[in-house]
C-alpha cells in the first residue's frame, strides 16, 4: 500500500508508518538488486560480497532505526509521500547492518537471523577449499569488507539528503564510531559495566548501544520535515527513553547476556531491587512524556511517540 499525502491527523499513525515502512523495504531491495547487477557487469568476482550483504539486509530484523525515523518525521508533520525520508531510512538500516556484521565478528557470534554469520560462513569457505593462511582471520576480514560496503552504500545515499539532514548523519557516523571504540576498549579491559549508571546521571552523548538508534533518527526525521526547532524536544525525549531502554536491557539480559552481566544481575537485583528498577523506568518514561508536552504535537502523535517509548522499554 502506498500512503497518500495527507496530514498525519487524517490517518492512524500505525497505518501511515506501516505504509511508509513497506516502501522502505521496497527501496532497499531495489537498491541492492541494482548494485548486484552493476557488480555482475563490472566486477563479477565481487558479486559474492554484494550477495552476502543483500541476503543479510533482506533477512529482516526489528528495523528500529527506520521505525524511529519515520515516527519522528511524521510526528513533526512530514509529508508521507516525500521520498527523501525513505532514502534516509534505507541509509540508517545499511549503517546498522555494518555494525551488526562487525559486532558479530568481534564477539564471534555464530548465528544472525537464524543463519551462520558472515565471518563464520567465510571461515568455513576457507577451510573447505584448503586455502592458505588462517581461516578465522580470513572470515573476519571478508565480513569486515561486507560491512564497509554497507557503510559506503549508506554514505552514498546520505550524500543526496538535504544539508540539515546530512549534518545529523555526519554527527551520527562519527559519534557512533567513537561510542563503539569506547565500548570495545572498556569491554576488553574488563571495565565495561552492564549497569547503565552513566545514562541515569544524564550522559551528554549517550553510548554506542542505544543512543544513536534513538536520538539521531529522530533528529533526521525532524530535519527532513523542516522542523529543526524540535531538536531540543527530541533530545529531551530521547535521553530518558534511552536510559530506560538500557535499564530494561540490563534486567532482561539483552546485549549483556554474558557471565558477567548474569553475575551482576544475580548479585545486585533481588525482588525489591527489581521493583525499584521498574519504578525508575516508569519515572524515566514519565520524563519523556513531559518533554513531549513542550512541543505542539497533535494528540495522536504525542500518544504515538509515548507508545514508541513504551514499546522500546517493555519487558521482554
Amino acid at each position: 500500500m502506498t500512503p497518500q499525502s495527507m496530514p498525519p491527523e487524517a490517518a492512524l499513525p500505525e497505518l501511515l508508518r506501516t505504509g511508509m515502512a513497506a516502501l522502505v523495504e521496497d527501496r532497499m531491495r531495489v537498491l541492492l538488486h541494482a548494485e548486484q547487477a552493476r557488480c555482475q557487469a563490472t566486477d563479477p568476482g565481487a558479486v559474492g560480497m554484494m550477495e552476502g550483504l543483500a541476503e543479510l539486509v533482506t533477512a529482516g530484523g526489528e528495523r528500529i532505526r527506520p521505525t524511529v525515523l519515520l515516527t519522528g518525521y511524521l510526528a513533526a508533520g512530514g509529508d508521507s509521500a516525500a521520498e527523501p525520508v525513505l532514502d534516509a531510512a534505507v541509509a540508517l538500516e545499511l549503517l546498522d547492518t555494518c555494525y551488526l556484521i562487525h559486532r558479530d565478528a568481534w564477539e564471534n557470534s555464530l548465528l544472525r537471523h537464524g543463519a551462520p554469520t558472515l565471518h563464520v560462513r567465510h571461515s568455513a569457505e576457507h577451510e573447505r577449499n584448503g586455502w592458505g593462511g588462517d581461516a578465522r582471520y580470513f572470515g573476519i576480514g571478508m565480513a569486515s569488507l561486507v560491512g564497509d560496503l554497507a557503510t559506503a552504500l549508506a554514505d552514498r545515499i546520505a550524500a543526496n539528503l538535504p544539508d540539515a539532514v546530512r549534518q545529523v548523519w555526519y554527527d551520527l557516523r562519527i559519534g557512533r564510531l567513537g561510542g563503539s571504540y569506547v565500548d570495545s576498549a572498556l569491554s576488553s579491559s574488563y571495565l565495561a559495566d552492564p549497569w547503565p549508571a552513566e545514562c541515569l546521571t544524564g550522559c551528554a552523548r549517550g553510548c554506542g548501544s542505544g543512543w544513536y538508534a534513538l536520538l539521531h533518527p529522530l533528529l533526521m526525521g525532524a530535519a527532513l520535515a523542516g522542523r529543526g526547532d524540535l531538536a531540543v524536544v527530541y533530545q529531551d525525549y530521547a535521553r530518558p527513553v534511552h536510559a530506560a531502554w538500557r535499564m530494561r536491557g540490563f534486567l532482561s539480559g539483552g546485549g549483556d547476556r554474558d557471565w558477567y552481566g548474569d553475575l551482576l544481575r544475580e548479585a545486585l537485583l533481588d525482588g525489591e531491587d527489581r521493583d525499584r528498577v521498574e519504578r525508575t523506568i516508569a519515572h524515566l518514561l514519565d520524563r519523556s512524556h513531559r518533554a513531549l508536552a513542550a512541543a505542539a504535537f497533535s494528540p495522536v502523535w504525542h500518544a504515538e511517540l509515548a507508545g514508541l517509548a513504551a514499546r522500546l522499554t517493555a519487558p521482554r
